[in-house]
């Protein structure tokens, strides 16, 4: 079938179901709900067989669901109804939650049930849950429901009144900042941090803090700091500990309230949002290799099992700025001076990495500098993974990851993917050339061909796509709570395997095999050249990109390569003149970890 998504924003969901449909023979393009383009000629432009929105803020004209069968996925059980569906669910710290498909009528999430999925609801964050559990039960919902639309004879059954098991249907509002708002000297940690999560990404709880008003994103409980209810305690990485009324909670993330007339503000980390507002603090720092079960926050962890080693790291958004890229190169050496012989890289369920950090770079005063420096820093990253010979290592994409973030991924000597991630290879959509020895490990993963087609292309590709291209070399077929489990005992047996002794002894000859044709170093530099001549260029389109990206500007249409299934209709590929050409065009596609989740 032809099938448009209609969507607020290319998101992570939109991304996953673009590709999975792509997957099983679909074609598929992509309608982006802006305010000044006419939905009804938009869709008739596109003439679908069947209309999904899998992440859709505004309802749809009556223009358009009478005349195409649209299908709203909702993150809600049957009969919830609402905008702040999975912020409610957190909020009130439910259990077992569900996504309904629905077909879009007169009255907002109150249609005909075409598919409905259940999934529990972890203690995580609710863009962790949004990239997860939910967009695992959403991706099985909508690929249920296409196949019975294009049965042809499925009834879609009505939301009675009963709703679902006994309940009737409820609609709730939206969850705004009076609920949200946190009374330090009253609430536990417990009530902080489930505040936090059902908040982040967006919108944050709005705060107070040295006499301004700022948005609280991310909340971890702290095991052992205490203070006076409201007080900063330390700093750690980047965040800062605030006291509650019977513990403390890390707050990762910041952002300044926005003030009238002023641009949209972004999420920074919170000792750099504070400045020089922030007093000074104790740096409660961890080990290099902290032990991944300390009780208390931490970004990068690591643990032995045997002749294993897992360094875990996880940065909000996927994103990673010089200093996070440092330290954690520095976790590494370290954790390569262990004696193992299996080390695994990623996250135990959420993001793997999206690359150089966009909102860091953009609030330096140097940014053109702080670009420069946050891709060397990633460079030195990879390029110690490449160059490791005395053991297998081998990255665990638990989640998304785009750009750099991939190629990291591609460094290591095996890749597990998840089922539920989604792969972005490619920079083209914010300006860049890359870097991070792409044109080394991508051609060596999948072909010189098939890598020009992928920068081209500028396409998400899910877990099953990245087998088939030999982007990954297993996928993990599983829920984002048990990936860390099946990666242990996975990585257990490959450590166990006669053969894996003689894959690392082979890798230091076949890297001075490499080294005498053609060194790591000439990628290295033949890359960062072209990037030098962008961060230099006031005037190059990545500036314009990154500017737009970060302060969310106004997108005039769907950028052109989301177009009406061009590539896969005709095989014609946009230009670079295409998605290079307007940076509110390429902005608006949001790649994985360049975009806000809700």
């Amino acid at each position: 079938m032809h099938i448009l998504l209609l969507a607020s924003a290319f998101n992570s969901l939109t991304q996953r179901a673009h590709a999975e449909l792509r997957d099983r023979g679909h074609t598929v393009a992509v309608e982006l709900a802006l305010p000044d383009s006419p939905l009804p000629e938009a869709v008739r432009r596109h003439a679908p067989q069947l209309v999904v929105a899998p992440m859709l803020k505004t309802a749809i004209p009556e223009e358009v669901w009478t005349a195409y069968t649209c299908l709203v996925v909702h993150p809600g059980p049957v009969g919830d109804r609402g905008p702040s569906s999975l912020d409610w669910a957190i909020h009130e710290g439910v259990e077992e939650w569900g996504v309904t498909v629905l077909q879009a009528d007169a009255e907002m999430d109150a249609g005909d049930v075409w598919a409905s999925v259940s999934c529990r609801i972890p203690q995580v964050s609710k863009s962790e849950l949004y990239r997860g559990e939910i967009a695992d039960a959403a991706i099985e919902a909508v690929l249920l429901a296409v196949e019975r639309f294009a049965g042809g004879t499925y009834v879609p059954r009505e939301q009675d009144a009963a709703g679902t098991a006994g309940a009737r249907p409820r609609s709730r509002p939206y969850l705004d900042q009076s609920v949200r708002r946190i009374d330090w000297a009253e609430d536990s940690t417990e009530d902080v941090v489930r505040k936090l999560r059902a908040a982040d990404s967006q919108p944050g709880v709005l705060d107070e803090l040295f006499g301004g008003e700022w948005y609280l994103h991310g909340g971890h409980p702290e095991s052992v700091l205490r203070g006076r209810p409201g007080e900063l305690l330390a700093t750690r990485a980047g965040a800062v500990c605030r006291a509650t009324r019977d513990g403390a909670v890390w707050i990762p993330e910041l952002r300044p309230r926005r003030g009238p007339g002023q641009p949209p503000t972004f999420k920074l980390p919170a000792v750099k949002a504070l400045g020089d507002r922030l007093p000074p603090l104790p740096e409660r720092a961890l080990p290099l290799l902290p032990e991944a079960r300390l009780g208390t926050w931490t970004d990068i962890g690591y643990r032995e099992e045997g002749n294993v080693g897992f360094l875990s790291f996880s940065f909000p958004g996927g994103a990673m700025s010089t200093e996070q890229c440092r330290r954690l190169l520095d976790a590494y050496r370290e954790a390569c001076a262990r004696p193992t012989s299996v080390l695994v890289l990623g996250s135990e369920r959420d993001f793997f990495s999206n690359g150089i950090h966009l909102n860091v770079i953009e609030a330096d005063d140097d940014p053109a500098a702080e670009s420069w420096a946050n891709i060397n820093a990633i460079d030195d990253l990879v390029e110690a993974v490449l160059t490791t010979t005395d053991r297998l290592v081998v990255s665990a994409v638990a989640g998304n990851a785009a750009a750099g973030g991939v190629m990291l991924a591609l460094a290591a000597d095996e890749v597990w993917c998840r089922s539920g991630a989604v792969l972005n290879p490619h920079y083209r959509l914010m300006g860049l050339y890359g870097s991070e020895y792409w044109t080394y490990t991508l051609p060596r993963r999948v072909g010189a061909a098939a890598a020009e087609r992928l920068m081209r292309e500028a396409l998400p590709v899910s877990s099953a796509g990245a087998v088939r291209l030999g982007l990954v070399d297993r996928v993990v077929d599983c829920g984002p709570d048990e990936f860390g489990r099946e990666v242990g005992g996975l990585a257990a047996r490959l450590a166990s395997l006669p053969a894996t002794a003689s894959r690392i002894a082979a890798k230091k000859t076949e890297l001075d095999l490499l080294e005498s044709a053609t060194p790591l170093a000439g990628f290295r530099e033949r890359e960062l050249a072209r990037m030098r001549r962008t961060f230099g260029d006031p005037d190059a389109p990545y500036h314009a990109l990154r500017r737009s990206f970060v302060h969310k500007e106004r997108l005039p249409r769907t950028p052109p390569h989301l177009g009406p299934a061009a590539v896969a209709r005709t095989g014609r590929i946009p230009s670079a003149a295409d998605v290079t050409g307007m940076a509110h065009d390429v902005a608006a596609s949001r790649p994985s970890g360049w975009y806000e989740e809700e």
